[in-house]
């Protein structure tokens, strides 16, 4: 699974990027700061069924703190994106072709209203325009994939009779576009796939867009959550663009606790609301740009009250009003809400250490509808072509081949 971060520069995709992932990238007050798409890997969070077995699990992958278990996902950071991009503007074309492989986008918006459409410092700009803009570079995106090819590629359908939803899948076999998901864009649109030939350019426009929401959805993070002109803009995009998913965020408070936990700071689990002070003195760190947690020092000393001011504003400004920062909440929605994907364990009924003596080593994340048989062929191919049934760890039951795995299923697999 892969995650792409898009959004105009200077908004904060790279702060999003380096508080999930706590990756060393580039963060910097100018457009264009990131040119190469940065790789990372994040977490979605689950409550761990460890504790329903009574046992400490010893994640292979991640980590489990709590009894909530940390599992990773791929986490992309591409480049800003300006209007005029699917045109190549800003280098467009480029910073595109880097999220062809991407399942779903989280656009980064500033809701500070101080950086315009090319990124560049403003005063008052209102954050709905990129949404407005970043919707129609990404259907421009793929309406000029199809429109490039559209008369003999449509032809060649009519001519042959070839099935239109597999004839889409081959041509946009480079952006994971599957057939239901081009079936289920048939359906809602009514389009005339018998004679693709006879279709408008408003009808393949049509088409493409409903494709690109369909096959990379997109949720909307409203970073800056804690600035001065934020919450009216919260309200405003809300209203304005109700069928879209937008939740608050931010990502400068969320690397500022991930950086304090880290070096022993606090005591704060992502996600959560609360965090808990354990010593107060400086630790050696770079310092964060906006709340200075982590001050550089070389002499450990009582903390600063620049750093108790950073803390309690996170706390009272972003924790208190909005629960959470807001980036692990984006990320568990864009993987167990609207992908869908669900955490499944393969665990022993009898025995739920490996051969190392881990517990509970291994979690996965599936596409919805999986079965135990895919499941096994997920595991190992081997596995798959030796299937004889599974077992549901948790009840002991026996389950068969055609089993729609759950979220936070324990099974185990037994082959011939």
């Amino acid at each position: 699974m892969l995650i792409g971060l898009v959004g105009k520069p200077n908004v904060g995709k790279s702060t999003f990027f380096k508080a999930a992932t706590l990756a060393n990238v580039l963060i910097a007050n100018y457009p264009f700061a990131t040119i190469k798409p940065n790789h990372g890997v994040g977490y979605v969070k689950i409550d761990c069924i460890d504790k329903d077995f009574g046992v400490q699990c010893n994640p292979r992958e991640g980590f489990c703190i709590k009894h909530k278990r940390f599992v990773p996902v791929e986490i992309m950071d591409v480049a800003g994106l300006v209007p005029g991009a699917s045109e190549g503007k800003g280098l467009g074309n480029q910073f595109l072709d880097d999220l062809r492989q991407a399942d779903i986008f989280i656009h980064i918006v500033d809701l500070s209203g101080k950086t315009n459409e090319e990124g560049k410092p403003a005063n008052d700009y209102y954050p709905g325009k990129d949404i407005e803009f970043l919707e129609k570079e990404l259907d421009l995106w793929y309406s000029g994939i199809l429109k490039k090819i559209w008369k003999t590629f449509s032809r060649t359908i009519e001519s042959t009779k070839e099935n239109f939803a597999e004839a889409v899948v081959k041509q946009f076999s480079g952006l994971k576009v599957s057939e239901e998901q081009i079936k289920s864009v048939i359906l809602k649109t009514d389009l005339d796939v018998e004679k693709p030939a006879s279709w408008s350019e408003k009808e393949i426009t049509k088409f493409a867009s409903e494709l690109r929401k369909k096959s990379k959805p997109m949720i909307i993070a409203a970073n800056q959550i804690d600035t001065e002109k934020a919450e009216e803009n919260y309200k405003k995009i809300k209203l304005e663009f109700p069928e879209l998913i937008i939740m608050p965020c931010s990502a400068e408070a969320e690397l500022a606790l991930k950086e304090a936990s880290k070096e022993g700071i606090i005591d704060y689990l992502p996600g959560e609301s609360d965090f808990k002070i354990l010593k107060e003195e400086k630790i050696n760190h770079t310092e964060n740009k906006k709340f200075s947690v982590s001050e550089s020092s070389k002499k450990k000393q009582e903390l600063s009250e620049k750093q108790k001011q950073a803390l309690e504003f996170i706390k009272k400004q972003v924790l208190d009003k909005n629960k959470s920062t807001g980036v692990q909440d984006i990320l568990n929605y864009a993987v167990f809400e609207i992908l869908e994907y669900i955490a499944v364990f393969p665990a022993g009924s009898s025995k739920l250490q490996d051969s190392e003596g881990r517990f509970i080593p291994d979690c996965f994340l599936v596409p919805p509808g999986s079965t135990a048989l895919d499941f096994a062929f997920m595991l190992h191919t081997d596995i798959g072509n030796n299937f004889i049934k599974a077992i549901n760890s948790k009840t002991k039951q026996v389950i068969g081949k055609d089993y729609k795995l759950k979220n936070r299923d324990a099974i185990e697999i037994i082959i011939r």
